[in-house]
């Protein structure tokens, strides 16, 4: 025998010393352990050993095929760590520094001013109603009183999606679903989307929104809608805001009003805002007409209601001073954060 178990572990142990990779170990494993490895051919050439020290021999040559295995797991091992801790090392986050700055989102002006109409209405008892945007031309036009030549009727004002359906141009068919689904006292707003045939410019949109208010109970009068339109504009404009209603028409409510809001600008005094007059039309109102409350199956001599609706961008526009409805829908991310 060339070699002794003994001379082939200090080599191993070595060799192993210098192992830095585990590609190392393996070439070592490989080179004691493997198939035609030095201490596998050491275990092989037991029969040469004469027979007094065959005993001896084997038991050193497996002592000394289990340590080496023993020390190339042990350094596997160790490398194995001092890897993940080299790891865990380079991707450590120091979490006491400033994270990166995320940008948050804000709600849309109109969805904020939607929102604060309907905080001040729920806040003198009102609840929220909604209805469908593709509507019947009975809810849309005939339930709410509008003759057969009314021009809101014409396809060059309406988008409509059969004889039959369309696009609502209001939000007040809302008010026949309520009536004809509820008992009085009512008493809710609706707001929502609405869709009439116009020219984009400056003051319309194809698309706008509107809030639409009911009121239907006994005893109802004008008194109490101009006492609610009035508290409205106080908590919407400020406590200096003042009203005053002009007759108008509308084939829903009879008598009929427009409401006109001391100009905030110039508190009246008269400014390009207001053209000089003093006075900003905010909304439409008037008592419900008799007509509408049959439709509801309503007893006209014992019940009596107000409605009243209003331009969402109007109003959104009046209260931050923007001159173009279009500003809201060209979805520049500069005009939306100014309402953060």
């Amino acid at each position: 025998m060339d070699r002794r178990p003994e001379q082939i572990l200090d080599e191993a142990k070595d060799l192993l010393a210098e192992a830095k990779t585990e590609q190392d170990f393996e070439t070592a494993r490989i080179r004691y352990l493997g198939k035609n490895g030095e201490v596998t051919a050491l275990l092989k050439s037991m029969g040469a050993v004469p027979a007094e020290e065959r005993k001896e021999f084997g038991k050193a040559a497996n002592a000394v095929k289990q340590e080496i295995g023993e020390l190339i797991s042990g350094g596997k091992a160790a490398l194995a760590q001092s890897l993940r801790a080299s790891k865990l090392m380079s991707e450590r986050i120091d979490v006491t520094e400033p994270g990166a700055e995320l940008p948050f989102g804000t709600l849309h002006p109109i969805t904020q001013t939607i929102d604060e109409i309907s905080r001040i209405f729920m806040g003198l008892g009102y609840s929220i109603t909604e209805g469908p945007e593709v509507e019947t031309v009975f809810n849309n036009f005939d339930a709410l009183n509008a003759a057969p030549n009314h021009p809101s009727r014409d396809l060059t004002d309406t988008f409509y999606i059969t004889e039959d359906t369309l696009l609502r141009t209001q939000t007040s068919p809302v008010q026949i679903r309520t009536l004809t689904s509820s008992e009085p006292p009512i008493k809710v707003i609706s707001p929502g989307r609405c869709f009439r045939a116009d020219t984009p410019d400056s003051t319309h949109s194809p698309m706008f929104h509107q809030v639409e208010g009911l009121l239907v109970d006994e005893g109802v009068t004008m008194a109490d809608l101009k006492g609610t339109l009035d508290a409205f504009a106080k908590r919407m404009f400020g406590e200096d805001a003042r009203t005053k209603f002009r007759p108008h028409f509308f084939p829903f409510t009879e008598p009929s009003a427009e409401m006109d809001m001391s100009c905030f600008v110039c508190g009246g005094k008269g400014c390009r805002v207001c053209k000089g007059s003093g006075w900003i039309e905010i909304l439409g109102c008037g008592m419900v007409h008799p007509n509408v409350l049959k439709v509801g199956g309503l007893d006209t001599e014992r019940y009596t209601g107000f409605a009243f609706g209003m331009g969402v961008e109007r109003i959104a526009m009046l209260k931050h001073g923007i001159g173009d409805i279009r500003l809201f829908y060209e979805n520049d991310i500069r005009f939306i954060e100014q309402f953060a």
